[in-house]
């Protein structure tokens, strides 16, 4: 009894912090998720942990104007993301072309690029891990633009991707990243249409972003997956461009943002010693998480191998319905 008391009490200091930070002063809404109990944090769907480090992020994390913020939907290519950003800005001091020694072949991108809210923040502390990284930071994120902490004003890069695909991508690396868990897909697809996904709906993610990138096209920079897949070195140097740090001439005759290009590749990174298989990281279950996981295909399309005719009919129904006059689409 006295162990289900203390429980408890817990769950309910829990749920007295969250609705402290929360726009809403009613009790959370919950429903059955991917892996546990999801809670509907402000809109956003995400398990209790995680929405205990995005309501202590909000509280405590102490931005700079020269930050930049990477933000991504789970499973965008955020890995691809940040390993971009991190050479593209730090090409001064450690030179792409003959890259023996970069940081990004011994570390993983989400050690070199570290999200705000991840590890959970009332587990790892949010200043022990940032604060001592000097300026200009690169820092990641999962979180909805609308959860942001109030104060963040600095530039945000924005990457999207194919819904179809995300799912898929969401239900292997789910499946992966905690121990003893399985989802059927069936289920794991009904509840991402459902809107029902880790910081979902994804369409409320993806339009955050895009309407601040239209008032404000000089801060937030919004890019699609696909695109860049298409066409990587365009987007190297556009990322460049909006990271301040364009390539000159003579970098671009040297090759520069092709050796980008190729040592920031799905081909490269994956092939990794520090990528394939090393446990660097705790994962949503707070057990050791091998980088591996980060890394499964990273194709375009993906999903024609496992969504139905019918499967994918319904959720561009659902997509193309909830963009309907922003401009957006997939």
């Amino acid at each position: 009894e006295l162990e289900a008391d203390s429980v408890l009490t817990g769950e309910e200091e829990d749920e007295s912090l969250l609705l402290s930070m929360s726009s809403s002063s009613n009790k959370l809404q919950t429903r059955e998720g991917w892996w546990t109990t999801f809670v509907l944090y402000d809109g956003c769907w995400m398990d209790r942990q995680a929405a205990m480090s995005v309501s202590l992020v909000r509280a405590q994390f102490v931005p700079r104007d020269d930050d930049v913020l990477l933000a991504t939907y789970p499973k965008c290519g955020t890995t691809w993301l940040k390993a971009l950003a991190f050479a593209i800005t730090n090409r001064r001091r450690h030179h792409v072309v003959g890259a023996g020694d970069h940081p990004l072949i011994t570390q993983s991108p989400h050690d070199l690029v570290p999200f705000i809210e991840l590890p959970f923040r009332h587990i790892h502390p949010l200043a022990a891990a940032l604060d001592a990284i000097s300026s200009p930071r690169l820092l990641g994120t999962h979180m909805p633009h609308h959860l942001l902490p109030p104060r963040v004003g600095c530039r945000i890069v924005y990457l999207c991707r194919e819904p179809k695909d995300v799912v898929i991508s969401t239900w292997h690396f789910m499946n992966k990243v905690i121990e003893g868990f399985s989802i059927d897909f069936d289920k794991a697809f009904e509840l991402f249409v459902d809107g029902c996904s880790p910081f979902g709906p994804i369409w409320n993610h993806c339009l955050g972003y895009w309407n601040k990138h239209v008032e404000e096209p000089d801060r937030v920079l919004f890019l699609k997956y696909d695109d860049m897949m298409a066409d990587p070195a365009g987007h190297v140097k556009k990322l460049a461009e909006f990271l301040r740090v364009p390539f000159t001439d003579d970098e671009a005759d040297a090759g520069v943002v092709e050796e980008v290009v190729r040592l920031c590749s799905f081909e490269k990174l994956s092939c990794l010693p520090v990528n394939s298989g090393v446990a660097g990281r705790v994962g949503v279950d707070e057990r050791p998480m091998k980088n591996s996981v980060f890394f499964r295909k990273g194709k375009v399309g993906d999903w024609k191998n496992y969504l139905t005719k019918e499967m994918a009919k319904k959720l561009d129904a659902v997509i193309e319905e909830k963009l309907k006059g922003s401009g957006l689409t997939f």
